[in-house]
């Protein structure tokens, strides 16, 4: 699952109406006067919360409406239960049983392949001046809509269906383990609650292995590790509400600065950094200025790499001079927030070893590997929760750092 983050309110000054005594009231001053309220509740909510589904909004299958063509009468139909939901901008999306709520999936299913098909329900401002001027009342509508895109901000997600051809008519079906759906079942997995936002979403990167290790061990590796730092990401929201991880890790090439500017923290493993050309290193400094942390990661505790790394690329490239754990200060954040710790945890019967200063954290260890099951599903679960709390005190770090250099900027 990938997390979604949504925008902050737009920077633009609230204007009210500039009432007094004789200001004759018609439409326009009318509606301008609740549009000020109207989007200062906006911003509230934006500025508070997530949006997403409240209650009710299930997606069930249905036979074809008897209303319906001949050419669509087939076993692509679904109806939305009734229900509300709130947008990005805190508008409320209410599907009440009394609309028409029966709606036909018409993406064709690939050749080849299969297609994500998203269902999505958004609001729709009523004010219409053309129409209804002699109603009293204006109902706030909704819209359905199928994409083949992830949903955009302002929509919220009720369904999704990986369309794939079979033989004969691709039919919708109702899956038969609702966790695990098949493609043509309806996916109700990613439907977002609406909740209250995090502080902070936190995006963490690899670097891309080269061409030549692409079909290697150390490739294989990469992929591993990849994994590994998704599960840390996706602990982070039960671990730590007030931060979000976002599970899609980035890949990006030191050779193209701009690549890396989007992510808080950027992970390496200690057989990149060793192979470092003055390019890349120059990146690794731009970087660090910007506010991001640079975790290497060393699980194999090759003393040849840690000399290369510590002396040669980290004091003799980036003049940084970094502290071993035992002299790191009582408050520094990576003993104390969100977690705090006194000493490295034990993984694999190996004592984890790290040291840190000026936006550069090494790891030597198996920390990284703890972070997600192992091969043989032995590892202890305290052990992966342990190894889960310290590493989210390194993106809590990150995203810390980032934002208060980013403030200064």
């Amino acid at each position: 699952m990938t997390h979604q983050s949504f925008p902050p309110p737009p920077i633009n000054p609230f204007e009210r109406l500039h009432v007094y005594d004789g200001l004759m009231m018609n439409s326009k001053r009318w509606l301008l006067a609740h549009e000020y309220h109207r989007r200062r509740q906006n911003v509230h909510y934006q500025s508070l919360n997530q949006p997403g589904i409240v209650w009710g909004l299930g997606v069930r299958l249905i036979d074809p409406p008897a209303e319906a063509a001949a050419q669509f009468r087939d076993g692509r139909w679904v109806e939305i239960q009734p229900g509300i939901a709130i947008d990005v901008e805190g508008n409320p999306i209410v599907v009440d049983a009394a609309i028409d709520r029966k709606f036909r999936i018409a993406t064709a299913a690939p050749l080849t392949g299969s297609l994500t098909v998203y269902l999505v329900v958004s609001y729709v401002d009523p004010y219409n001046p053309d129409r209804q001027q002699n109603s009293e009342l204006l109902r706030e509508w909704i819209r359905f809509d199928e994409r083949t895109t992830p949903p955009e901000d302002h929509q919220v997600e009720l369904c999704r269906i990986q369309l794939q051809l079979q033989p004969g008519i691709v039919k919708l079906e109702k899956p038969s383990d609702v966790l695990f759906p098949e493609p043509n079942q309806l996916d109700l997995r990613y439907r977002m609650q609406a909740k209250a936002r995090p502080q902070a979403v936190v995006k963490v990167a690899q670097m891309k292995q080269n061409e030549a290790d692409y079909d290697n061990a150390r490739k294989k590796l990469s992929n591993k590790i990849e994994e590994n730092i998704s599960y840390l990401m996706k602990s982070v929201a039960a671990l730590y509400p007030s931060l979000q991880g976002e599970t899609e890790i980035g890949k990006v090439s030191l050779q193209t600065p701009r690549s890396v500017a989007a992510y808080d923290l950027l992970y390496l493993a200690d057989s990149q950094v060793v192979e470092f050309e003055e390019e890349e290193i120059e990146t690794l400094r731009s970087y660090l200025r910007t506010g991001g942390i640079v975790l290497i990661d060393s699980p194999s505790y090759n003393e040849d790499y840690a000399d290369i790394i510590i002396d040669d690329i980290i004091k003799g490239e980036l003049e940084i001079e970094l502290k071993p754990w035992q002299k790191l200060e009582r408050e520094n954040p990576l003993r104390s927030q969100p977690f705090l710790f006194a000493g490295l945890p034990n993984i694999n019967q190996q004592q984890i070893e790290l040291w840190s200063g000026d936006g550069v954290i090494l790891v030597r260890g198996a920390l990284s590997s703890a972070w997600g099951l192992d091969e043989e599903y032995l590892r202890d679960r305290n052990e992966i929760r342990t190894a889960q709390e310290l590493g989210i005190n390194i993106l809590h770090l990150a995203w810390r750092r980032r934002q208060i250099t980013q403030l200064m900027q």
